[in-house]
């Protein structure tokens, strides 16, 4: 058991750092080549947070523990709206501007939506991902035409420009070899870490005697959650209160669209039916009262916040009671 706590801990380390230097690296080097800011989160910071639900989903599926892969996007999810934005909500009351209302979140609704729809044949197939991945470079393409039109408000890219030197991200003089070295460090990061992860989380449901969907909704959707965690915590104490929205609302976005548009067009996910009686319905759930709690004078306030945090106490109770 010792063995798998340390496992489990190597792999979440592992998981934050290749996020981190993965992001770190393709952020440097996109610079460098004269991309914009706002392009640069709104892809490759955005899709760098999600790359450890992509590489624990995708091993999962090809291990053959279907239930870890799906739990794992369902319950980040979750974690994403309740843990996350609750969190940073409690550190700080958090603004939202409307073009994340309008724009993103009714995104993000209807990607829930579809991953409740296409799950409901026990099987989220090739032919599933491929409609997934396609939505998801249509979104993709959207975003870049909205940032390349201007509509972003320029305090938006003036936040994300000083949270993004906060990071390191900025390259005090061009270094492409770094920042190569930096993205091939991180995604030998992502791979180890995610191996460790689902190993340990297996062998912590066989010990626990929970099933691997409950760890895969729990346990392993937090760590997988951590870059996500960590970007937002920092964006709401610093009041950068765009981007620790717009991080978990992009998040739950490519968690569906990217992560499973990618990991079945590998290997196809069964899905199991348990979860209809009561996971996929919070997820859906969340998302459809995130923007009515958004909505409620421009903000999520920290009661607010507090409120999703002691929901997601009562889902994980719920849960492991269940098994």
């Amino acid at each position: 058991m010792l063995a798998d706590v340390g496992m489990f801990v190597g792999g979440l380390v592992a998981l934050y750092f290749g996020a981190e230097w993965l992001v770190r690296g393709a952020a440097r080097l996109a610079r460098t080549l004269g991309i914009s800011a706002l392009v640069i989160g709104l892809t490759i910071v955005a899709f760098g947070t999600s790359a450890p639900e992509l590489v624990v989903t995708t091993l999962a599926a090809l291990r053959g523990q279907p239930d870890v892969a799906v739990g794992n996007v369902v319950g980040s999810n979750i974690v994403n709206i309740a843990v996350i934005l609750g969190l940073s909500a409690a550190v700080s009351a958090v603004r939202v501007q409307p073009g994340i209302i309008v724009r993103e979140m009714p995104i993000m609704i209807a990607s829930a939506i579809a991953l409740v729809a296409l799950g409901a044949d026990g099987t989220i197939g090739r032919l599933d991902a491929g409609l997934l991945f396609a939505a998801f470079l249509a979104f993709l393409m959207y975003m870049l035409t909205i940032a390349r039109r201007g509509e972003p408000t320029p305090t938006l890219e003036t936040e994300f420009e000083e949270f993004e030197q906060e990071h390191g991200m900025v390259p005090t003089s061009p270094n492409r070899a770094r920042d190569l070295l930096f993205i091939a460090i991180g995604l030998v990061g992502l791979v180890v870490g995610a191996e460790l992860l689902v190993r340990s989380a297996v062998s912590f449901a066989r010990a626990a005697g929970l099933s691997e969907l409950v760890i895969g909704l729990t346990i392993v959707s937090i760590g997988t959650s951590l870059p996500e965690l960590a970007t937002s915590i920092v964006a709401a104490l610093h009041k950068e209160a765009d981007i620790a929205v717009g991080n978990v609302v992009g998040s739950n976005i490519f968690n569906v669209l990217a992560v499973l548009g990618i990991a079945p067009l590998i290997h196809p996910i069964a899905v199991d039916r348990s979860l209809y009686a009561f996971e996929m319905w919070v997820m859906l759930g969340l998302s459809l009262a995130l923007p009515v709690l958004a909505r409620t004078g421009m903000r999520i306030a920290r009661i607010e916040g507090m409120l999703l945090l002691a929901g997601y106490v009562a889902f994980v109770w719920v849960l492991v009671r269940g098994g």
